[in-house]
């Protein structure tokens, strides 16, 4: 390949994010500096998070400009260094942007070289043992102080995080109740990801299905979505409980009017700690969480599932799925190499 195809930003995106809003570009592959690496990237991670990077409005990134290239984490290989810490033929995980070729370095967020283990497929390194397993792991240890013995409940349990989440939380030794949209996604994660129990959040009064199944209250509530589902889960918590704030899907399409939280009452009276994070807040934490998370999936003792789309030019399409609840599991584009 002579070129470098990117994807770019082809207008905000307004309410649900569609095709139209995103747009093909190619230009020449760019050449590493000196303390820079050239990656050929391989997987590309679709992520929530982008959502809030192509409205045009600043939060903890800046927004990504009209003709800029997507952000977002992706698997790549090394093909040529000007880095001594970095070898040609070494895969690294960072964010990068939505294209064939990304030049990095050392200071890149979320950078990790990564050491594919034999039966492990490279793909994992962009899901399960990516993102959303070390957002997962950090989020439930270092933010939710998970325990053995705790009932822990996780919104958009069916998703990469929150099955992840929820996979992690069993192999603590507590009791798990996932929350999803659909009957199908309810079977899914009880029978596939060993949830104990789901609710749908479509067809089920949230807070008395969660007290249902579990009388003595939620411990640890892992949120990936808000809204409706973060107000009914505050009515559910125990004394002292911990919420684990990692998303808030439910309003990523309704940012100039988010859904109103009406119970915060239950914050006060309950004495609840709720905490949002950001996982590279938290880098520092991830080699050790990467470490244990191969070591279960070596065991086959945490299942993964992949959602995986083919081809660059096919990444708005994967990214407008996800972000209308579509796919299961982790959604990733393998960037077709030829």
């Amino acid at each position: 390949m002579t070129i470098n195809r990117q994807v770019v930003l082809a207008s905000y995106v307004i309410d649900a994010a569609k095709s139209e809003n995103f747009a093909m570009s190619e230009g020449p592959i760019p050449e590493p500096a000196e303390g820079q690496f050239l990656l050929r990237n391989m997987y590309f991670s679709m992520e929530p998070a982008i959502r809030g990077w192509v409205d045009g409005k600043a939060n903890y990134f800046e927004p990504i400009p009209i003709g800029g290239v997507i952000r977002g984490p992706s698997v790549g290989q090394v093909v040529k260094s000007c880095n001594p810490d970095f070898a040609e033929g070494e895969y690294v995980f960072a964010l990068n942007q939505w294209e064939d070729y990304s030049i990095c370095h050392s200071d890149a967020i979320l950078l990790e070289k990564l050491k594919p283990e034999a039966g492990i497929p490279l793909s994992y390194y962009v899901g399960s043992l990516g993102g959303a397993g070390a957002t997962a792991y950090i989020g439930l240890h270092e933010v939710g102080q998970i325990k053995a013995g705790q009932t822990v409940v996780v919104s958009a349990a069916a998703g990469a995080t929150g099955s992840m989440a929820g996979q992690i939380a069993k192999l603590c030794g507590c009791k798990v109740i996932g929350i999803v949209g659909s009957d199908d996604k309810a079977e899914l994660i009880v029978e596939q990801f060993g949830f104990d129990a789901a609710v749908n959040y479509k067809t089920d009064d949230i807070a008395a299905a969660v007290m249902a199944i579990a009388p003595e209250g939620v411990d640890i509530y892992f949120d990936n979505v808000g809204g409706p589902v973060l107000n009914a889960m505050l009515k559910t918590m125990n004394v002292y409980g911990r919420i684990v704030a990692c998303g808030m899907i439910s309003d990523y399409n309704r940012t100039d009017n988010p859904n109103p939280i009406t119970n915060l009452w239950e914050m006060v009276s309950r004495q609840l700690t709720m905490q949002g994070f950001l996982l590279p807040t938290y880098q520092d934490k991830v080699p050790a969480a990467m470490a244990q998370l191969e070591e279960w999936i070596r065991a086959g003792v945490i299942t993964v599932l992949e959602n995986i789309t083919d081809g660059i030019v096919n990444t708005p399409k994967a990214f407008c799925e996800l972000m209308s609840g579509k796919t299961v599991g982790k959604a990733l584009v393998k960037v077709d190499t030829n």
